[in-house]
């Protein structure tokens, strides 16, 4: 996976012979680099932040005597890449649920409710399956709320994930209100001591004021302990877009990006995270329930420099 980006950082780094980088050097150097990233899918903003990095901490650098050039400017690309993902904050999710559970007495439970947000076609029904699968394999309970009322075959779908998973799901009929299906997911999970609520949601096109709203309305009702942003990593800029606009009416607290293991350009990434100054956790992979891995900041800086 990211092949692309991969490409482009590694055509900066063999650009870079000189022993002393004048400003027009890298000018030059960085005018291809701005190419190879747009052709990424890397926004125009995170472009801009890496390549202003890039030449505060290379115009006028002397490159030590025997030093290898390639390897220099690669580790000025891991400083600016591990910089502004450093603006995002640490999440372990498993520790938050245990946090929160943890404080369950006998006479009080509150579950960890998570809610999903993301258009269709990203996969968030499956993500929606995929961590429930990950958190009943470290020994929580969990309860699935078929919060999307409106697409058909949405709730039949969870449900169907639901039965395989041997997890409740709870629904009501089409058109009926999300918030309430939310709530009622809620209240089911106190009364029977279930850690974990999982929301899903409508695919809301994110110009749609009235589903926004409805989005809201479910935050204010069930008040989620985490909102979680599902984007499809093939879908480039246009993910972005959607992690902006989401972002402004949910201030959601993470992204888990889809479909990582066919996309060859990676630009998604870092784009979302820098866009939204929040914490890509999970990485789809696959179709199966287990295809849901922690993502990594170091090992994706390694992958697309190596």
């Amino acid at each position: 996976m990211f092949e692309k980006l991969r490409s482009a950082f590694g055509s900066l780094s063999k650009l870079a012979t000189h022993t002393s980088l004048s400003e027009k050097d890298i000018d030059s150097i960085l005018w291809d680099f701005e190419l190879a990233m747009i052709e990424s899918n890397v926004a125009q903003e995170v472009i801009q932040s890496i390549t202003q990095s890039l030449k505060r901490g290379l115009v006028g650098e002397k490159i030590p005597r025997g030093e290898d050039q390639v390897a220099f400017v690669k580790n000025e690309l891991r400083d600016s890449i591990r910089e502004f993902f450093s603006k995002t904050p640490n999440i372990d999710l498993p520790q938050l649920v245990k946090s929160k559970l943890d404080k369950n007495t006998r006479d009080h439970f509150s579950p960890f409710v998570i809610l999903f947000l993301g258009i269709n076609g990203v996969g968030k029904t499956t993500t929606v399956a995929k961590l429930a699968y990950l958190f009943k394999n470290m020994g929580n309970t969990v309860v699935l709320a078929c919060g999307d009322t409106h697409r058909a075959g949405a709730i039949e779908q969870l449900t169907e994930h639901a039965n395989r998973l041997k997890v409740k799901a709870i629904a009501q009929s089409y058109g009926s209100d999300p918030a309430a299906v939310a709530k009622d997911a809620q209240l089911y999970a106190e009364a029977h001591n279930v850690g974990l609520v999982l929301i899903d949601s409508a695919g809301r096109i994110q110009t749609s004021k009235n589903l926004m709203e409805e989005m809201e309305k479910i935050v204010r009702v069930v008040r989620p302990d985490f909102k979680i942003f599902v984007a499809d990593s093939l879908s480039g800029n246009d993910a972005v877009s959607q992690a902006k606009e989401f972002k402004s009416f949910t201030d959601f607290d993470a992204t888990i990006l889809t479909k990582a293991d066919a996309d060859t350009k990676g630009g998604a990434a870092l784009s979302i995270a820098f866009i939204t100054q929040r914490p890509i956790i999970y990485l789809a992979v696959g179709q199966e329930y287990k295809d849901l891995v922690a993502f990594n900041v170091e090992q994706f800086i390694e992958n697309i420099l190596t």
